[in-house]
């Protein structure tokens, strides 16, 4: 790997750029109206999510402050950058990753637990195993889980997670004022005609990440041609490359691939796409996978129980 430069003028130069092409889309909104506002202002919030992630990795600069001042305001809305962050590197852990309990980004449940539900919400989760489910109700189910979980946190007096809800509404504030004031774009509109398509563009990419599996390394996907979503993605659909590299920078990633690309398969044992389309293909009404982390999970619950 490259020694990391002082600045990383790439993703530097996109995070302005993104930000600034956000504010004057929002500006013109009046003018443009909701129809060419709202998906194009939802591509630059999927791309600020995917510019935060490089943020919480280290980048663009060495100054972590600065860093995460170049993101405070988050045009998402509905995640706190700083628990993103925490729980993210938390996710990192690839020895755990998929693991209901040990993994916080994971979209399996313990067998335990998938067994105490209601059948509706089975049924509401198994839907979400399917692409179309993910795209259309992933955000909401996410943001539930992901919302009452932080509610826990905060009624047991978590430092941490107070004050990074605390820098959230600072940093939402400013957005939910340019949008109101500046762009005469009302605050609902704004959460359900970018914010929440922006989310679920990002469930495209986070559908299929991960995959149970005994080999560590077999667990994240590699999707090869996607140009339009490499760039949205920042070049996570290389998702195996990032797990082994996670401070290499976004642009960095096809290179590492490129340059070992078979490697990289064989590491994976072939959890491998072609495209996005490809994806769709297989999966878009069909469920991927089960809802219940099929390894080892109904073992280690039987021996707790």
């Amino acid at each position: 790997m490259p020694r990391k430069s002082i600045c990383e003028w790439p993703t530097l130069a996109l995070i302005l750029g993104a930000s600034v092409t956000w504010m004057v889309l929002i500006g013109f909104y009046s003018e443009l109206g909701g129809w060419i506002v709202c998906p194009l202002a939802a591509v630059l919030v999927t791309l600020q999510s995917s510019l935060q992630h490089e943020v919480l990795h280290g980048h663009p600069t060495r100054n972590g402050a600065f860093n995460e001042a170049l993101v405070y305001c988050p045009l998402g809305t509905f995640i706190p950058y700083r628990r993103f962050k925490s729980l993210h590197l938390r996710h990192h852990n690839n020895d755990r990753l998929t693991d209901p309990y040990d993994d916080p980004e994971s979209f399996y449940l313990a067998w335990r637990d998938w067994q105490r539900l209601p059948g509706l919400i089975r049924a509401v989760l198994t839907v979400n195993n399917t692409l179309l489910g993910r795209l259309l109700i992933g955000p909401a189910v996410t943001l539930v889980g992901f919302y009452g979980s932080e509610l826990r946190l905060l009624r047991a007096g978590d430092r941490a997670v107070r004050q990074a809800w605390m820098h959230h509404l600072a940093g939402v504030l400013p957005v939910v004022l340019y949008v109101t004031l500046v762009g005469g774009m009302p605050v609902w509109l704004y959460l359900l005609g970018v914010a929440y398509p922006a989310m679920s563009l990002l469930m495209l990419r986070t559908f299929a990440e991960h995959r149970a599996h005994e080999n560590a390394e077999a667990r994240s996907i590699i999707v090869e041609f996607c140009p339009v979503f490499s760039l949205l993605f920042l070049n996570n659909n290389l998702h195996v490359v990032h797990h082994a590299h996670p401070r290499a920078p976004w642009y960095h990633l096809p290179v590492l691939y490129r340059s070992a690309r078979d490697e990289w398969r064989r590491r994976n044992e072939g959890y491998v796409f072609a495209s996005y389309l490809d994806l769709a293909k297989g999966y878009f009404f069909k469920v991927k996978e089960p809802v219940a982390h099929p390894l080892r999970r109904r073992d280690r619950d039987e021996a707790m129980s």
